[in-house]
C-alpha cells in the first residue's frame, strides 16, 4: 500500500530519502489527473503537493486516512485548512526555505525594469541602436514599498537596503516596535504614492483580494514598478494592463496570477502590454530552494508519519 503521493515536482534526494523508508507515488503531473489522484489518495497517509493541487473539497473528504499534508512552499491559500484542522491533519508549509530565491526575484526584476536596457532584443536584431531612448534608472535611493511585511518581505528589505534603497511598509497585524526593524510603517495610500518599487507579500484572503486594484494604481508614482511575486487574485490584472497602456506605470513584473496555469485565454489580456515581465510562479524555485524546500518537508512529513506510527 502506498504511504506517501507527491503530485508535483519535487527535488530527487528528497524523493529518495522518503523511499527510503515509505512506500512512494511520485508524479509531478498527477495535479493534472484528478481521477487518478482521488483513487490515489483514498488510503494514504500523506500527501505532499506544490501549489497546483487543491487539497480542499471532494479530494480531501476522500482521503479517508490521510494525517500529514506537506506543501512545497508556503502559500496554504491551496489547502483548506479549517478542514484540516478539524479532522487533526498535520499541514507542513516550507516556511523560510524559498525566501532568498523570491527576494532575488523581487530585487533582480526591480534593477531589470528600472533600468529597461534589456528589452532591446527586437531593436537591436532589427538593425537599430537606440542608445539615447535606454537611457533607465538606477535602483540605489530609490524607495522599496512593500505591501505585507512578513519574512518574506523582510529579507527583501534587509537586501534592498544593502543596494542604498530606502524601504517602507504596510501591514496592519503587524505591532509596533522592533518587529519593525527600523522600516518606516505606513498606511497604504501613503506607501503607493511616494514608493519607486512596490512588491507585494501578503496572501491571498477575503480581505485581501482586489486590494491592488484602479485605486491604488491612480495613487502610484506614473513611473513606478510594481511586482507581485505573492498570490494572484490581490492585484487586479486589467487594471495593472490599463495603467501600463495609459503610461500611468513605470512597469511591472507578474510571477502569479489569478489563473494559474495561466492559459491561452487568460493570457490575453496581457497581450501588448509594454515594461510587462510575465513569469510562470517561479519566483520561488530555484536549483538551491528546490533542494532546502523539499528536503524541509520530507523531514516534517517523516517525523510526523513515524510520531502517528
Amino acid at each position: 500500500m502506498t504511504d506517501i503521493v507527491i503530485t508535483e515536482f519535487m527535488d530527487d534526494a528528497a524523493v529518495a530519502a522518503l523511499k527510503a523508508r515509505y512506500s512512494v507515488h511520485h508524479d509531478p503531473d498527477l495535479f493534472g489527473k484528478p481521477d487518478e489522484l482521488a483513487q490515489l489518495v483514498a488510503d494514504v497517509a500523506a500527501l505532499i503537493v506544490r501549489n497546483q493541487t487543491q487539497v480542499r473539497g471532494a479530494l480531501l473528504a476522500g482521503a479517508k486516512n490521510l494525517k500529514v499534508v506537506g506543501r512545497l512552499g508556503v502559500g496554504l491559500d491551496n489547502i483548506d485548512m479549517e478542514a484540516c484542522s478539524a479532522r487533526g491533519i498535520q499541514v507542513f508549509p516550507a516556511t523560510g526555505a524559498n525566501s532568498l530565491s523570491v527576494v532575488e526575484y523581487v530585487i533582480g526584476t526591480a534593477m531589470t525594469l528600472l533600468r529597461g536596457a534589456y528589452f532591446a532584443n527586437a531593436a537591436m536584431l532589427a538593425g537599430e541602436f537606440p542608445k539615447t531612448k535606454l537611457i533607465g534608472r538606477e535602483i540605489a535611493d530609490k524607495r522599496m514599498g512593500l505591501v505585507g511585511f512578513g519574512a518574506i518581505a523582510r529579507d527583501a528589505a534587509r537586501h534592498a537596503r544593502a543596494l542604498g534603497m530606502t524601504v517602507a511598509a504596510y501591514d496592519p497585524y503587524v505591532p509596533a516596535g522592533d518587529a519593525w526593524q527600523g522600516i518606516e510603517k505606513l498606511e497604504l495610500d501613503a506607501l503607493l504614492s511616494t514608493s519607486d518599487v512596490i512588491s507585494i507579500h501578503l496572501p491571498l484572503t477575503p480581505e485581501t483580494r482586489g486590494l491592488i486594484g484602479e485605486a491604488a494604481f491612480a495613487k502610484m508614482k506614473p513611473d513606478a514598478i510594481l511586482i507581485n511575486a505573492a498570490r494572484g487574485g490581490i492585484m487586479d490584472e486589467a487594471a495593472l494592463v490599463a495603467a501600463l497602456k495609459g503610461g500611468r506605470l513605470g512597469g511591472a513584473a507578474l510571477d502569479v496570477f489569478e489563473q494559474e496555469p495561466l492559459r491561452v485565454d487568460g493570457a490575453k489580456i496581457f497581450a501588448g502590454t509594454p515594461n510587462l515581465i510575465l513569469t510562470p510562479h517561479i519566483a520561488g524555485n530555484t536549483v538551491e530552494s528546490n533542494g532546502r524546500v523539499s528536503g524541509l518537508v520530507a523531514e516534517r512529513v517523516m517525523a510526523a508519519l513515524e510520531g502517528w506510527a
